[in-house]
């Protein structure tokens, strides 16, 4: 009888390939099978074994190339050939990664896994730009949220009021084409129109792009900017301090390939 294998559900960390943790490379280097995300930097795959099977598993909007459930099946019939599966996401795997439920299939599966944490790009993209996503001068909160849900499909289950009223910097996820919406609905329930916005695309890499506004500008400035996803949406006031800041798009070494569009 085949013993069974372990899964390891790895966070890649936000782009750079150089921003995942150590643990994390080794998993990738120890691997019989890497099951690995559409926004995981590719450069991590050189450091696989040369017979390590790789699985693309990459999800856009529209465009899955794997469902959930093929992706879960996945994990479980590799692991219970006896092989060392890594499931590599971009960012943190808990962090509207869908790792949990990975892990709840794996455990039902009575299969051996471990959580290897990543850093996520509510956090990095953020600092890459030049913004902290905490500071005792601009407010004691911090709020991660899907950017996803729409009310016209019923889809959109954020408390906006609660949000508004308890949070003073908020970061949206995979929210670029929700972006009006967005605003319209933190407008609507009591966030001030003048409240700084920054959106970061492909933050962390040597592509990263960088424009901020207001709720009530942004949205035309994204467009007009031709900003796709990957994306971070900040909302919060602690933007302003990008002017201070933005160390990443100012280092010499990048200038030439880092784009800085500041408009209020």
């Amino acid at each position: 009888m085949t013993q069974k294998g372990k899964v390891f559900l790895v966070g890649a960390g936000p782009g750079d390939p150089k921003l995942i943790t150590v643990y994390g490379l080794e998993c990738i280097q120890k691997a019989d099978v890497i099951a690995y995300d559409r926004l995981v930097n590719k450069e991590l795959l050189n450091h696989a074994k040369k017979e390590a099977e790789l699985v693309y598993c990459g999800k856009s909007p529209g465009n899955h190339i794997l469902i959930q459930e093929e992706i879960n099946h996945l994990l479980v019939t590799k692991a219970l050939q006896g092989k060392i599966v890594t499931r590599l996401k971009g960012g943190d795997p808990f962090v509207f990664g869908r790792g949990g439920e990975e892990a709840e299939v794996l455990a039902k599966a009575q299969i051996s896994y471990e959580i290897v944490p990543g850093i996520t790009s509510g956090i990095a993209a953020p600092a890459y730009a030049g913004i902290p996503v905490t500071h005792r001068d601009f407010g004691t909160s911090f709020t991660m949220i899907t950017g996803t849900g729409r009310a016209g499909n019923g889809e959109d289950a954020v408390n906006w009021k609660a949000i508004v009223q308890g949070s003073d910097t908020i970061a949206f996820y995979m929210g670029t084409r929700n972006l009006a919406h967005i605003c319209q609905q933190l407008i609507e329930n009591g966030k001030d129109s003048s409240t700084l916005v920054a959106v970061i695309q492909e933050g962390t890499t040597n592509h990263q792009k960088t424009v901020t506004g207001t709720l009530e500008t942004i949205a035309r400035i994204v467009a007009k900017a031709e900003i796709t996803h990957p994306a971070m949406i900040i909302v919060g006031n602690i933007v302003q301090l990008r002017e201070k800041l933005n160390w990443f798009e100012e280092k010499g070494e990048n200038a030439d390939e880092c784009h800085r569009v500041t408009t209020f």
